[in-house]
C-alpha cells in the first residue's frame, strides 16, 4: 500500500487524508524506520506493509465511533504510537493520552509529537494498572492494539472509561479469547455492544473491534496488580 492506496482505501471508510497529513504520516515513517535501528518498535519496516498495517489499521477505529467528534482517548500500551500518533495526524479535534510502560518507548513519542508538532496529546510512562487506579473514569474511549488477552485488558482499561464510554479494543482472530472474557466485562459492569468484523484491503488479515460499553462505575478493587491479573483473569 502506497500514499494513493492509503488515501483510496481510506475513502472508502469515511477518512480524506490531507496533503499536509500525508507529510506528516511518511514523516512518522521514516522516525519509526530510524529510532528501529535503536530499540526494537515494529518488526514491519517494508513501506507499503508499514502502510496497510500500522497507518491504515489504526484509522479503522472509525469503524466502531465517530471521530469527528471531541473526545478524550487513550491508547493502552501504544508501543510505536498505533493507533494513537495516527489518530492524533488525522483528527486532531481528539485529546489523546499514550501510555507504554518502557520508557525508551516514550522518550520516542515525545521526540514524534514535537517533530510532527502534534498538540493535545501527552505520553504516560507508567504501568497501566498504576495509571488506572488513579484515573477512573477519565476517559470517553480506551483502545489497545495487540496487546494482551481481552480477560487482561478489560480489568486494566474498562476502569479508566467513563460510563457510558466505549473501551474499543483492536484485535486479529478473536475466536479463542472472546469467551473466556465474558465474565470479565460482566464483573467490570459493562456489555459486549457490537463486535465488528472486516479483512484489511490487499492481504485480507482478519481484524475485529470489539466495542465494549461501560454502563455503570466499577468497584475500587479493579485493577487488581498485575501479578493477580495475570495468575488469576477475571
Amino acid at each position: 500500500m502506497n500514499l494513493d492506496d492509503l488515501k483510496n482505501e481510506l475513502s472508502k471508510i469515511g477518512i480524506t487524508l490531507t496533503k499536509k497529513q500525508g507529510k506528516k504520516l511518511h514523516k512518522f515513517y521514516d522516525l519509526v524506520i530510524e529510532e528501529n535501528e535503536k530499540i526494537n518498535l515494529t518488526r514491519i519496516i517494508d513501506k507499503k506493509e508499514f502502510y496497510l498495517k500500522h497507518f491504515y489499521d489504526s484509522l479503522t477505529l472509525i469503524k466502531a465511533i465517530d471521530l469527528n467528534q471531541e473526545l478524550k482517548l487513550l491508547d493502552f500500551g501504544t508501543g510505536a504510537g498505533f493507533p494513537g500518533i495516527v489518530l492524533k495526524i488525522c483528527f486532531p479535534n481528539i485529546k489523546i493520552t499514550l501510555i507504554d510502560a518502557l520508557e525508551k518507548r516514550c522518550n520516542f513519542l515525545e521526540y514524534v509529537i514535537n517533530e510532527l508538532e502534534l498538540e493535545d496529546i501527552e505520553v504516560i510512562h507508567q504501568r497501566g494498572e498504576d495509571f488506572s487506579k488513579r484515573h477512573r473514569e477519565k476517559y470517553d474511549i480506551v483502545t489497545s492494539r495487540a496487546v494482551a488477552k481481552l480477560n487482561v485488558l478489560n480489568e486494566i482499561c474498562l476502569p479508566m472509561v467513563k460510563v457510558n464510554g466505549y473501551f474499543i479494543p483492536m484485535k486479529g482472530n478473536i475466536d479463542e479469547e472472546l469467551d473466556s472474557s465474558l465474565k470479565s466485562i460482566e464483573l467490570l459492569n459493562s456489555k459486549i455492544e457490537e463486535i465488528i468484523n472486516f479483512n484489511l484491503p490487499i492481504e485480507n488479515s482478519v481484524r475485529n473491534l470489539i466495542k465494549i460499553k461501560k454502563l455503570g462505575k466499577n468497584k475500587r478493587i479493579y485493577p487488581r496488580n498485575f501479578d493477580k491479573i495475570k495468575k488469576n483473569p477475571l
